[in-house]
């Protein structure tokens, strides 16, 4: 595998926690009656889906660190009631997600990854694996931003994956993320 490939999922990563910071931050425009109001998706609330987001990638990203949280990871599937409390957990572990890409080699992505299901152990290999989690962000943030669109908050753009003619879109996001271009596309 080539070094493209790993820069491919370094760019997916600080996509996610791109996303991630933009619908959040648009969700803190909502009153603890709208995150919480039951509406229609797989999850019954933006509440209810924004933890989802965030347990899964716990989950998964654990087990990419060589961790064994395993099921523990969704004990409490609201484990942040507040956006005020979820927005800085979420960016915590899309830090760590991010850390986790930088870090890859081609060797590493096509290692095996270990990940803890109480009753068995799934091995998949690291490639999938991030991209298995990338499509779950990518599935429950859609419904998430459709709840949105339900209320009287805008939903914002979470359609472009960083082109390049519309980097000075989103400079001000990157500085509040403590990102440039370069920092994502470092080869």
């Amino acid at each position: 595998m080539s070094a493209g490939f790993v820069q491919t999922y370094r760019a997916f990563a600080h996509n996610n926690g791109w996303a991630n910071h933009r619908l959040l931050t648009a969700c803190t425009a909502l009153s603890q009656g709208d995150f919480e109001a039951e509406r229609t998706g797989f999850f019954p609330s933006l509440q209810r889906t924004l933890n989802h987001i965030y347990v899964i990638d716990l989950f998964y990203v654990d087990a990419l660190e060589g961790g064994w949280l395993g099921p523990a990871a969704w004990e409490n599937e609201v484990p942040y009631p507040s956006l005020a409390a979820l927005k800085p957990a979420q960016a915590a572990i899309d830090r760590r997600l991010i850390a986790v890409c930088d870090a890859l080699t081609p060797n590493l992505l096509d290692g095996v990854v270990r990940i803890n299901r109480d009753s068995r152990i799934q091995t998949e290999r690291r490639d999938r694996l991030l991209m298995h989690l990338f499509q779950h962000q990518i599935h429950h943030r859609g419904q998430a931003h459709a709840m949105l669109s339900a209320t009287a908050v805008a939903p914002p753009q979470l359609d472009e994956f960083f082109a390049e003619g519309e980097a000075p879109l989103r400079a001000a996001e990157f500085a509040e993320l403590g990102w440039t271009e370069s920092t994502v596309w470092i080869s």
